[in-house]
């Protein structure tokens, strides 16, 4: 194990990656239970519009299956801490024409499968890792800190400590509970304390159990495989390449696509992996591996799989190997029988972590030129309506638009490469259908 993940050569060490990988996995635990509500809503089960029962059990179990094997792939493959599952956004916006049956659930597997394929396409022949060179460098710079203020946003609309529609409830005993968890990590760091994150959750949540935030309804239990044939393999080409359906398919390729590129970048950034123009060498790996997953979820019932922005809470624990997302997809796959146990995590214990991750990420802020206006208004734009639309696509989008267009206003044009004004044209456009 010390000799694959190379794990003397990056600074790192078992116990280390082992919690950095548990600490990576109880931050995304969410996701099985988002998933499944955000395909069926608040019903157990729904039926599309072809008349097939798609269950929520089932759902939430192909999400661990595919985001742990996933995560695996990314272990061995690439040997970096990124773990992976089904991203925020497309699972939405697909799960919501779904229950109105506006969309069959295997016409939106169909439409993930193709965004998919379009991912590995691009990534086989070189053409991500070129248009992530081409991408200026206070750009990527301010893709870290955006991502902060986003997961930060994340942490405190979750958690429920604060949100742009309320203030702090403080009569609540989950926000409580959540600053509780937010006060614990703090001091565990200041002490430095090894593993504050994951001990923070961990403390959160048993606390959590008298305080009637943490419901615990037992600990294993043995997963429905009943319910899978209606989800796995389900792929409904009707209606899918009509003017509606491939803007479906545009709108999750580009999302997918400037979400990976701007996590991938960004957990880079705080493993200290990128050179000193800002690249990850090897980018293409993860890549390849993004688009393989959101191909094999697909069909297996899962909308776009991505790289998670909360892998950075492992590398803030210490992760800096593919140990770390190899305990992350162990996990993961434990959760198909252990589901009882770590659905149960709440907000309440997950979110303080988000906040403080996102605090450590606003590091990239202040590597920022802001005496050159032509090269700081981008990445300016780009964490504001990052952090106010609460969408890692809608800032990296904004600030992309921004930044070349006061390049073209002040005559510099030469001064943009011809990639950077093909993404532009494609944002404005993902702007508009989206």
């Amino acid at each position: 194990m010390e000799k694959f993940f190379k794990l003397g050569l990056r600074g790192t060490d078992k116990k280390t990656e082992i919690i950095a990988g548990l600490t990576t996995f109880m931050t995304m635990a969410y996701v099985l239970a988002v998933q499944p509500a955000a395909i069926c809503g608040g019903e157990a089960y729904i039926t599309d519009v072809n008349g097939v029962v798609i269950t929520k059990s089932a759902i939430m179990i192909t999400c661990a299956l595919v985001s742990g094997l996933i995560t695996l792939l990314m272990a061995f493959y690439t040997n970096f801490p990124f773990a992976l599952s089904t991203g925020m956004g497309s699972n939405f916006i697909l799960g919501a024409l779904i229950q109105s049956q506006a969309l069959s659930f295997g016409a939106a597997m169909v439409i993930t499968l193709i965004s998919g394929i379009v991912f590995v396409l691009l990534t086989v022949f070189g053409l991500r890792d070129l248009i992530v060179r081409v991408i200026p460098k206070n750009i990527k710079i301010a893709i870290s800190a955006s991502i902060g203020f986003f997961i930060a946003y994340l942490g405190f609309q979750n958690s429920g400590i604060g949100s742009f529609e309320n203030g702090i409830a403080l009569a609540d005993p989950a926000v409580l509970l959540a600053i509780g968890g937010l006060l614990l990590i703090i001091v565990l760091n200041a002490l430095h304390v090894k593993g504050a994150i994951l001990i923070s959750i961990i403390a959160t949540t048993l606390i959590g159990i008298p305080l009637g935030v943490t419901t615990l309804n037992g600990v294993a239990a043995m997963p429905d495989f009943g319910d899978l044939g209606n989800v796995m393999f389900n792929l409904d080409f009707k209606g899918v390449f009509t003017a509606s359906g491939l803007i479906l398919v545009f709108v999750c390729f580009f999302g997918d696509f400037f979400s990976t590129l701007g996590t991938v970048l960004a957990v880079a950034n705080r493993a200290n992996m990128l050179d000193e123009h800002g690249n990850l060498p090897g980018i293409e790996r993860p890549f390849l591996v993004d688009a393989i997953g959101t191909c094999i979820g697909a069909l297996t019932g899962n909308t776009t799989i991505t790289t998670f922005v909360e892998s950075t809470s492992g590398v803030e624990a210490g992760g800096r190997t593919g140990l770390t997302a190899l305990v992350a997809g162990i996990m993961f796959l434990l959760t198909v029988f252990l589901a009882p146990l770590f659905v149960a995590i709440p907000y309440a214990a997950t979110g303080p972590a988000l906040i403080y991750v996102g605090f450590l990420m606003l590091k990239g802020f202040t590597e920022i030129d802001f005496t050159d206006y032509d090269e700081s208004i981008g990445p300016c734009v780009m964490m504001m309506f990052t952090a106010f639309t609460g969408n890692i696509t809608n800032g990296l989008g904004a600030g992309i638009i921004v930044h070349v267009l006061v390049k073209l206003v002040r005559g510099k044009a030469k001064e943009i490469h011809p990639i950077m004004y093909l993404l532009c044209a494609l944002m404005v456009l993902y702007f508009i259908v989206g």
